[in-house]
């Protein structure tokens, strides 16, 4: 039973762990009227939202994220 309860708690903390490593990172794009903040991205969403932008109406904005 003990050996049980130490496997599951390894097992959660190194859980823990790697949802930790996850990078993310604040996004944004430069409007008309200044820096637009889109908020927190993280994993590959980072590189999909940089390298499709972000479009408002028919235009479509260059998307730079930054480590916070």
């Amino acid at each position: 039973m003990k050996n049980s309860i130490k496997v599951l708690l390894v097992a959660a903390v190194a859980a823990f762990a790697f949802q930790s490593c996850k990078k993310c990172k604040d996004c944004h794009y430069d409007g008309p009227s200044g820096e637009v903040e889109l908020g927190e991205y993280c994993g590959d969403d980072i590189e999909n939202i940089e390298s499709s932008g972000h479009t408002v109406d028919t235009v479509t904005y260059d998307v730079h994220c930054s480590e916070h």
